[in-house]
């Protein structure tokens, strides 16, 4: 009786590792063949549609993205109970148009294809339910989205807010948008439709203003110009020309500041601090051409700025034009150092810009996901804050944070004052083609002293003030809502 209970106790166990290893090969090392394979096409959609895909969440549990039951031949069905709010983190699941941002980037989790699923995936099978998917949990703040949402108001524009201590974006914000639900549908001609009307949009609402697209910055750049000088000799009082235009070399062109305007009370020299208070483009202009484009070049990388710099969604990083693109002492240089030739970049960008001047000098890792989650609950694997470049010494960044406090305290950043919390920023207004509005931008951090939360804005075309507007008088106040509400 032993033998015979022993033989079957074998047999048992021989039988569950050939189903454990069969199930292992078909959801690992034949799943491309066996996606590839057309006859399989519809057949496989409708298992696709059998997973209770897993869950995205805000750092607060707040359900971004989530999966229904439904009563028909497709079992389930992809809901964003935050519609276009949280759309630049969550992107999209469609039945005809694949998967987009978190719902790509961790897809094998959320489908429960990940190896370290199978276990789970196992004994959903064995217990004759639904296959699961692991729960992403993402570093957005609802609230903080909301709120940056509704201080762009009207106007089409970008937030990203992060804090410089962790990386964590905690507001990542795009308008216009979309909501990803119109595209989730299991109805093939509305999900067309849906997709036909976003791509004619000529505000290309599927691609997040925030990190997906590049624009010029205007003066926001100056605060890597300015880096780029007191890392190289200059100091805050170093003096500097003050001409109230700039000739510039190899043409009959001229540079002006803002409006035309002679910085310094039309005083002959300028310190390099109230040159940055002022955003006074002459001295910055003079200050490129002083350090050369190879400086201007490895300062603005050191920031990001045309490297690699890894994060859960698709990020356009900025961009600062090679040294071939400028001869000796060209004018573009001139241009490049305020901002504008072919100089782009975007909201994430520049707050991780201002995360390195919190931070000591270290720009963050940005970090959009902090960890995934088991069906049951247990933590499938985490991602912890890490530091992604030095773009500075210590001393430089408490220079550009004393600079920075000068611009908000009394500069053109005087709009992002909040009583009881010092605020370091930065203004911009930005040329981008002939007989457009500029863009408005505001890039800071607060508190000054002891930094939570980094914030860039940038309002296209001036918003509601048009060709009038300007960084202080459009971004620097979307900024300071943003600011008080996180630290508030």
């Amino acid at each position: 009786m032993d033998r015979q209970i022993r033989r079957l106790g074998i047999a048992l166990i021989v039988l569950f590792v050939m189903l454990f290893a069969q199930i292992n090969y078909i959801q690992v090392f034949a799943a491309e063949d066996l996606i590839n394979n057309p006859a399989n096409a519809r057949r496989l959609i409708i298992q696709q549609f059998e997973v209770d895909r897993g869950d995205i969440l805000a750092r607060d549990g707040t359900v971004l993205a989530t999966s229904v039951p439904t009563e028909g031949e497709l079992k389930f069905l992809r809901r964003y109970p935050e519609r276009d709010l949280t759309a630049t983190a969550t992107g999209y699941s469609s039945l005809i148009y694949g998967n987009a941002d978190l719902e790509k980037s961790y897809d094998p989790y959320l489908s429960a294809r990940d190896e370290s699923l199978i276990p789970v995936t196992l004994i959903d099978q064995i217990l004759g339910r639904p296959k699961r998917g692991a729960t992403v949990v993402t570093t957005i703040d609802p609230k903080l989205q909301e709120i940056a949402e509704k201080a762009l108001g009207n106007a089409a524009g970008a937030v990203a807010a992060i804090d410089p201590r962790s990386g964590d974006v905690l507001a990542l914000v795009s308008v216009p948008s979309y909501d990803p639900s119109d595209l989730s549908s299991h109805n093939p001609k509305e999900i067309r439709r849906t997709w036909d009307q976003l791509n004619k949009d000529k505000d290309k609402p599927l691609l997040s203003k925030a990190n997906e697209e590049l624009y010029p910055p205007g003066s926001t750049f100056k605060l890597i110009t300015a880096t780029a000088a007191l890392e190289n000799g200059y100091s805050r009082s170093s003096r500097w020309p003050n001409p109230p235009e700039l000739d510039l070399p190899l043409t009959t062109n001229t540079l002006q500041n803002f409006g035309g305007t002679h910085c310094a009370g039309g005083a002959s020299s300028i310190s390099l601090e109230q040159a940055f208070t002022e955003s006074c483009n002459v001295t910055f202009a003079e200050i490129g051409l002083k350090l050369g484009a190879k400086r201007l070049l490895e300062q603005a990388r050191a920031y990001g700025f045309d490297q690699d710099v890894p994060f859960d969604v698709p990020f356009e990083e900025g961009h600062f034009p090679e040294v071939a693109h400028f001869e000796e002492a060209d004018p573009l240089l001139a241009f490049a150092a305020v901002g504008q030739d072919d100089v782009s970049s975007n909201p994430l960008q520049m707050a991780l810009v201002a995360s390195a001047i919190a931070n000591g000098g270290v720009m963050p890792r940005p970090r959009l996901v902090t960890e995934v989650r088991a069906p049951e609950g247990g933590v499938l694997k985490s991602f912890g804050p890490a530091a992604h470049s030095t773009a500075m010494s210590p001393k430089t960044a408490a220079d550009m944070t004393r600079m920075m406090i000068s611009v908000v305290n009394g500069g053109t950043g005087t709009s992002a004052q909040i009583p009881g919390i010092q605020v370091a920023g930065k203004t911009g207004t930005a040329q981008h083609g002939d007989g457009e509005n500029p863009h408005a931008w505001f890039v800071s951090f607060a508190p000054a002293e002891k930094p939570e939360i980094a914030v860039a804005v940038v309002v296209f075309d001036g918003g509601d003030l048009g060709s009038e507007a300007t960084g202080g008088a459009v971004a620097a106040p979307i900024a300071r809502d943003v600011i008080e509400a996180a630290l508030r």
